[in-house]
């Protein structure tokens, strides 16, 4: 799988874990909503380190956490 999907697929989980849609998850991250949409339909090859964190801080979770998924299992 590739990484962009990984990612994709992962904040779409983390979401659904949340009950939260992902433009919910764009407004406490303060990450634009088109910037979001654009890496849950994987258009970024490879999103950055500071979104990833955003997403993070915005979820309480850490990035450990994030990546402790078997989408990241290459």
């Amino acid at each position: 799988m590739l990484f962009k999907k990984a990612v994709s697929m992962r904040i779409e989980e983390l979401c659904a874990e949340r009950n939260i849609t992902v433009n919910k998850l764009s407004e406490t991250s303060t990450i634009p909503p088109s910037t979001l949409r654009d890496i849950v339909n994987c258009k970024v090859d490879n999103p950055s380190s500071s979104v990833i964190y955003q997403i993070c801080k915005s979820l309480k979770i850490s990035l450990k956490d994030f990546y402790a998924s078997n989408l990241f299992d290459f």
